[in-house]
């Protein structure tokens, strides 16, 4: 491939790749609907289905888990990813207005 990525690293980027459109998607669901709402057909006799929140905490882990899979195998660098957590908290601060 031009690309010079292993079958192994194409995988795990498509991984990533799927996982963040997912999470994007519940994104989606809560801005327009909010966090408490859910999808009345996916409720059964005996429960609610999950909410909005729910579906968001679940993709995000499956976010987390596909970062995991990238750092584990050396794809990324864990340490650059923390500490570009905290340059972005710092940066991102003149920007909220509502945190």
């Amino acid at each position: 491939m031009f690309n010079k990525l292993s079958d192994a690293q194409h995988e795990r980027l498509a991984i990533l790749s799927e996982e963040l459109g997912e999470a994007q998607q519940a994104i989606g669901k809560i801005l327009r609907h909010g966090y408490d709402s859910y999808d009345p057909t996916k409720a059964t006799e005996d429960s609610l289905a999950p909410d909005n929140r729910d579906n968001l905490e679940k993709e995000l882990g499956d976010v987390a888990f596909a970062v995991d899979l990238l750092i584990e195998n050396g794809d990324v660098n864990k340490y650059f990813i923390a500490d570009r957590v905290l340059v972005k908290g710092e940066k991102i601060k003149p920007y909220l207005h509502h945190q």
